[in-house]
């Protein structure tokens, strides 16, 4: 039996913002980063509400927000009780607004309000999933939440956003979009709507990516990236992720790593781990014949060969770092948090749904493997 279920309402384009517009009388909460509450960007918001709203920002979303954030957002929006809250920005700043929407949910606090995501990267698909990454900075740890709840009413895609996105967030966020589709591929959730929204993701993004990252005005470079970020983010709604996300959390939350970065890094080592499993590397191996990678009269190792040559290539393309230690992260440092890296990682959520079991070992392995 396969299982779907799509909340959100996406409007996607050029004029996607329009739909503000339609807003009367509502008191409105905007959940941002002080970068776009005070750059300018957030008048794509204030100019297309209507006076007769009552608007209010919240712009203290930092990357990987923390529990301490939220907190901050809580009493804001227990002040504000707010008809509509707006997450705007990149995965932080919606995540952040996730963050607050599902634990007034919980404590019941205020009346449920409508709930719109703007995404300002290509990356997380947070603007269409049930799910938010919190930190924990005491125990340098990342905790997904996980509600439908919290899924979006309504997304807007709308590329003008993303023009200014500077070429290694670019890079990052777009290596983000891939592992989602992978992992959503393979994941144990995975049926044929996932697989075709996955397809469809990775196809998008070969074709797109590197044009974003080389010349980020291109307009159309950026709307097909950002469909194909929101595809991935459908995808592994529906799907769920693996270890890879669950190890990258940790990553991202030890030595503060861009999420997208330390996923693309583990990308090879997670696929050659899971394609011990004969069935899983097939998987893999209909994608790269899907998306043209490799013609399909090519063995199952060749396409995966090809897929992984694919995820260096677009790396070196974009200059990103291979490994951990490109990062001036010393060794000693690394090995000292490998044990709380190990542990938190068996304990992430993305862990329930990997398509080939995984323990301490070969958890270890992953990590050494990419320093």
């Amino acid at each position: 039996m396969s299982n779907v279920y799509i909340k959100t309402k996406i409007r996607s384009g050029h004029y996607a913002m329009e739909y503000l517009r339609k807003i009367r009388n509502k008191n409105v909460m905007v959940v941002c980063d002080k970068f776009l509450s005070e750059s300018g960007a957030i008048n794509y918001i204030t100019d297309a509400l209507d006076s007769s709203n009552e608007l209010e920002i919240f712009d203290q979303a930092i990357p990987d927000p923390t529990i301490e954030v939220v907190g901050k957002g809580l009493s804001v929006i227990c002040s504000v009780r707010p008809d509509i809250v707006i997450g705007f920005g990149g995965g932080s700043a919606i995540d952040t607004a996730k963050g607050i929407i599902y634990f007034a949910g919980v404590k019941e606090l205020i009346p449920k309000p409508r709930f719109i995501t703007i995404p300002t990267t290509s990356g997380t698909g947070s603007e269409v999933t049930s799910a938010a990454v919190i930190t924990d900075s005491e125990n340098k740890s990342k905790h997904l939440i996980s509600s439908d709840d919290i899924l979006a009413d309504v997304a807007i895609l709308d590329p003008r956003l993303t023009l200014s996105v500077p070429p290694s967030v670019t890079a990052n966020t777009g290596m983000d979009v891939l592992t989602h589709a992978l992992e959503a591929y393979v994941a144990t959730g995975s049926n044929v709507f996932s697989d075709a929204l996955s397809e469809k993701s990775v196809e998008l993004l070969i074709k797109a990516l590197l044009n974003c990252y080389r010349d980020g005005k291109n307009l159309e470079a950026r709307t097909v990236m950002h469909e194909a970020s929101t595809l991935a983010g459908m995808a592994f709604n529906t799907a769920g992720l693996g270890v890879n996300h669950s190890i990258a959390h940790q990553l991202g939350g030890t030595f503060h790593i861009p999420h997208g970065l330390a996923n693309a890094m583990l990308l090879n080592p997670v696929i050659d781990y899971n394609c011990v499993n004969h069935d899983i590397m097939r998987k893999y191996a209909t994608l790269a014949y899907k998306v043209q990678l490799v013609g399909i009269n090519e063995s199952p190792a060749l396409a995966v060969r090809a897929l992984k040559e694919m995820i260096i290539m677009l790396m070196g393309c974009m200059d990103m770092p291979l490994t951990i230690r490109e990062l001036d992260i010393s060794r000693g440092e690394y090995e000292q948090q490998l044990q709380n890296m190990i542990d938190n990682a068996l304990m992430d959520n993305c862990l329930a749904t990997t398509p080939r079991e995984i323990g301490t070992a070969a958890i270890r392995d992953i990590l050494l493997s990419i320093y």
